[in-house]
């Protein structure tokens, strides 16, 4: 069962991935692509077709930015909801989202280039996280993942009042628009080399999670059962708490804030292969990588004009998790 499940994802995958290569405002054949990728490797000379041209420079980077993100995204919240035992928790529980959100348009406030804005908008997500944490290390009378998550809450909360901020204070003809646009979500303007700053980033968010995925599932057992199979539980989550966060920033500073996938995904992935983490991290990275290339497909090509990311998440999101609310705990362990 465990393997037809995957193997039904890997399908997904190569099924999501067809579609993004080839539906579009301008479709792509597969002679397109193939004489793109020949193109690439030197086999071909003479001057690029219009669609090798959209292949190599839109569709490509988009696609596999795509496949970052939904993984991305969807691996942070399936080791978020496994650390804190619950499947209501997403990686905007630490207000990671709200403070990229936060770093990004103060960097478009500031006129800053593209760099520096996914720069602080990474720089804003570590920061928020970093700042929950003092408040929970601050509070140590308390149970640490409750503090956790309410501390999370409230800074989230403050980062999006600052976001709001502004708002009030940017140029409504230039900035205003820029940074409602980078808030809803997008993959229009991702580049190669935006991937390769970010995907070394989340891979190195990942090798924490996989070396440690043992021990992590047995954080879900609760934190007494925990130490009595030797595990250090204060280090181990502070650890992967940061390599979740490390993957949901590289993402976010690309992509801009793309809410309910950390949430839905997992929880669907834990349906197929069950809730061991050692099966449920992968199966969610295949799964969300899946997902945002059907969404993003859809994005682009429903309307003439593209139809921001997290407004077709939260279309999705909102209704999976009235479900999921009204389930309770079914099926979860």
């Amino acid at each position: 069962m465990r393997r037809s499940a995957f193997l039904l994802l890997l399908a997904a995958l190569a099924v999501g991935l067809v579609l993004a290569l080839a539906v579009g405002p301008y479709p792509l054949t597969l002679a397109d692509v193939w004489h793109a990728a020949a193109r690439a490797l030197g086999a071909e000379a003479g001057a690029p077709t219009s669609g090798e041209i959209v292949f190599g420079r839109v569709r490509l980077p988009r696609v596999c930015a795509g496949m970052l993100v939904g993984a991305a995204l969807a691996g942070a919240g399936a080791t978020y909801q496994t650390l804190f035992r619950n499947p209501l928790v997403s990686p905007d529980i630490l207000g990671v989202a709200a403070g990229a959100g936060l770093g990004a348009v103060a960097g478009i406030l500031m006129s800053l280039p593209v760099a520096g804005i996914q720069a602080l908008a990474f720089a804003g997500g570590l920061v928020t996280v970093a700042l929950v944490y003092l408040i929970a290390a601050a509070l140590r009378g308390h149970d640490h993942t409750l503090v956790l998550v309410l501390g999370g809450v409230v800074v989230g909360a403050l980062a999006g009042a600052c976001i709001s901020l502004v708002k009030i204070l940017a140029d409504p003809y230039d900035q205003l628009p820029a940074i409602t646009f980078w808030l809803l979500g997008s993959l229009a303007g991702v580049k190669l080399a935006d991937l390769a700053v970010a995907a070394p980033l989340v891979v190195a968010g990942l090798v924490p999670l996989v070396l440690y995925r043992w021990r992590i599932g047995v954080l879900s057992l609760g934190d007494d059962e925990a130490r009595a199979l030797g595990v250090d539980v204060v280090r181990l989550r502070g650890g992967v708490i940061a390599a979740a966060t490390l993957m949901t920033a590289s993402v976010v500073a690309i992509s801009g804030v793309i809410g309910w996938v950390g949430l839905m995904i997992p929880h669907i992935a834990r349906m197929l292969v069950g809730p061991n983490f050692a099966r449920l991290l992968p199966a969610a990275m295949l799964l969300g990588a899946s997902f945002m290339l059907i969404v993003d497909t859809v994005a682009r090509s429903i309307a003439r004009v593209e139809t921001p990311l997290g407004i077709l998440t939260a279309v999705l999101g909102a209704p999976f998790f009235l479900w999921l609310l009204a389930r309770g705990r079914k099926t979860w362990g």
